[in-house]
């Protein structure tokens, strides 16, 4: 029989083993709980130092000026900086509405679950980086942070509205600490792609090695300009978006002029983020044109989905990504916790 209320875990295998079937369901929703244990599960060391390096969605954003300005065990038995996931299967039935999944496609989530002992709800925490929630009810999002999580050094809580909600005013009562917004963002999923036309300057070409010296300063140019809650390491990023070929170039003329990663594909899904321009290179369409060429190149590598955040504060990337062929799914919001 399963275990009711929340179960918690350092193994990444076996939290997709439990929590997997529930976040395939609604695999867009899920995107970044799904991508974030995909890279822990393909690259075990890329988590484990506490160093987590971006980005597990709290910065999948764009910073390229026209397109804007895209990181536990059980409870206290872990060292402060490792990984911990989680999932949560109700004591009873669900009680009527969930926090964070609502409308037709919530409870169609919820009417497939398999079962009363069935996972109703999910979490990972990759620290430096906030906790990351699937929706569930408020009552399990308060039990979260106030009990399961006690201890535990958090720095926010990136979620739908309703849970961010409850899982952070438990947080604040239990803690006696603080809570601010830091990022409203907007998912987007490919419907049919449309690139630039005319087409700028320049050509699309993945990424090698002898590229990580400048696109590790791009990281940080990056990470600096969309105010990333936590400074991960960048190096390692990029790293780790080389080894399977997730990091694209646009270049004029040999030079580069943007970069645009893509995530590992998982469940038929991939997300692209971050996105690049060095402010000297804005305003000339590159990230508009290199997006649309990874979204393609997504969806010839067998990607079924293809998604990407942009933040609500930036109508100019909302814009563009929807120009290029993105459509709206449900939006998420950031949260900034401090103890002190």
């Amino acid at each position: 029989m399963t275990r009711m209320g929340w179960v918690t875990t350092g193994d990444v295998a076996e939290f997709l083993a439990e929590a997997g079937p529930f976040l395939r369901r609604e695999r867009a929703r899920n995107t970044i709980l799904l991508t974030v244990a995909e890279t822990a599960r393909a690259n075990p060391r890329y988590y484990a130092s506490g160093g987590a390096p971006a980005s597990d969605g709290t910065a999948d954003k764009t910073a390229n000026g026209e397109a804007s300005g895209e990181a536990s065990g059980d409870g206290l038995a872990n060292t402060v900086g490792s990984p911990l996931y989680g999932w949560w299967t109700p004591d009873l039935a669900p009680a009527a509405g969930t926090a964070g999944q609502v409308g037709q496609a919530g409870a169609a989530g919820m009417a497939g679950a398999e079962g009363p002992d069935a996972v109703r709800g999910a979490f990972l925490h990759t620290p430096p980086f906030p906790v990351v929630l699937s929706g569930m009810p408020a009552q399990a999002a308060a039990e979260l942070a106030a009990k399961t999580l006690a201890g535990r050094p958090i720095s926010g809580v990136t979620a739908h509205a309703d849970a961010a909600a409850a899982f952070s005013a438990a947080w604040a009562e239990h803690t006696g600490g603080t809570v601010k917004p830091h990022l409203r963002s907007r998912l987007y999923r490919l419907a049919e792609i449309a690139g630039p036309d005319p087409l700028p300057d320049g050509a699309p070409r993945v990424a090698g090695d002898g590229d990580a010296a400048l696109l590790t300063d791009w990281f940080e140019a990056f990470s600096v300009e969309v105010h990333e809650m936590a400074v991960p390491d960048h190096a390692a990023a990029v790293r780790e978006r080389l080894s399977y070929g997730g990091l694209t170039l646009w270049e004029v003329r040999g030079e580069p002029v943007c970069v645009v990663g893509l995530t590992r594909q998982v469940a038929g899904m991939v997300r692209v983020g971050p996105v690049y321009t060095p402010p000297r290179q804005r305003g000339r369409g590159y990230a508009s044109a290199a997006t649309a060429e990874v979204s393609r190149s997504a969806l010839a590598a067998g990607a079924q989905e293809v998604l990407l955040y942009t933040d609500l504060e930036n109508p100019v990337s909302n814009s563009i990504y929807q120009r290029i062929g993105y459509r709206e799914v449900e939006d998420r919001v950031v949260l900034a916790f401090s103890e002190h």
